[in-house]
């Protein structure tokens, strides 16, 4: 008798565990399901009417974006990645002109998306509000510090989506969460209106899973004029960058120059030392490398270094 009231007892101790389990299989299904945690805030900026035709419609047209909460939004607080300093300051008085121009382009802005606090990190994680999940690998963080930018983008919440970019923010997370992340030359798009980190490199970048999508963004942000596409007749590889990583050389530059060759042909592939050549032009540079390196290691290894160290330290 007494082993039969253990084992029925055992089955109902089972059966209460797998049911918690399929509850909070559930909800976390939910809660992906309304964002992989990647917004801040909800609301709608609404681009102008379309033009009468025959005029061509607005080329965003359709296509809807959010942006980092380092973004001012004309009503609403730019929260910064930080609860304090979302408390301690006002709601802005006017929008980001990076974020007017894409609405004025007929896209549709629907929120604000989590960051990296202060966007002092490239990791994605979020001590107050916490770690947007990475559509690509839900278990890995999804970069930062444009960390919700880029999810809700990968998710397929939104076509396309804006990051700043000072050491590496929008383009760690694009390749975290396997999207397109591009960022312009510094200084090209207006930063009026974002929050700085480290102004002589603070750049507006954006995500796109779409080519063409990237392509459309960047004309208008970047207020091109319409053009046809044209390929390009050379193609740079810098094989001592890829030499710096720990991923087998044919899972890295291997890839990328078939893709080249496949795409453009293998005439437009040129083989560069970047490190070296960065040396032999910037000599400035070696006012941040000890003089023991120098005498242990290639100088074009060393250039490379010293870039990273200039950049960490103007960002301090």
């Amino acid at each position: 008798m007494k082993e039969d009231m253990s084992s029925t007892n055992l089955w109902v101790l089972a059966g209460l565990g797998l049911a918690g389990f399929l509850i909070l299989s559930r909800r976390q299904r939910k809660q992906v399901k309304q964002g992989h945690g990647a917004f801040v805030q909800y609301f709608e900026l609404l681009p102008p009417p379309p033009p009468a035709p025959p005029k061509a419609p607005h080329p965003l047209t359709g296509l809807t974006f959010a942006v980092k909460d380092i973004f001012n939004v004309e009503g609403l607080v730019t929260g910064f990645g930080n609860p304090d300093w979302a408390r301690t300051h006002e709601v802005a008085n006017q929008t980001a002109p990076a974020v007017l121009v894409l609405v004025q382009g007929g896209a549709t802005c629907i929120g604000k998306t989590h960051m990296d606090e202060l966007a002092y990190s490239i990791n994605g994680e979020n001590k107050h509000y916490g770690t947007p999940t990475n559509p690509a690998a839900p278990t890995r963080i999804p970069g930062g510090s444009s960390s919700g930018s880029a999810v809700a983008v990968a998710a397929e919440l939104v076509n396309f989506a804006l990051g700043t970019d000072t050491g590496g923010s929008v383009r760690v997370p694009a390749a975290f969460c396997g999207i397109l992340g591009f960022r312009p030359s510094h200084g090209i798009v207006p930063t009026v209106g974002v929050i700085p980190m480290a102004q002589s490199f603070d750049t507006v970048g954006w995500f796109a899973r779409d080519p063409s999508v990237l392509h459309k963004v960047g004309h208008v942000l970047l207020q091109l004029p319409p053009c046809e596409p044209r390929q390009p007749r050379r193609v740079l590889i810098a094989g001592d960058c890829f030499q710096l990583s720990t991923t087998p050389q044919e899972r890295t530059m291997g890839v990328v120059i078939r893709s080249i060759e496949k795409l453009l042909g293998r005439q437009v592939l040129n083989h560069i030392n970047l490190g070296q050549y960065i040396a032999s032009r910037v000599p400035s540079l070696k006012a941040f490398i000890e003089k023991e390196e120098m005498e242990k290691k290639d100088m074009g290894v060393l250039a490379l270094t010293g870039i990273s160290r200039a950049l960490r330290l103007i960002q301090r």
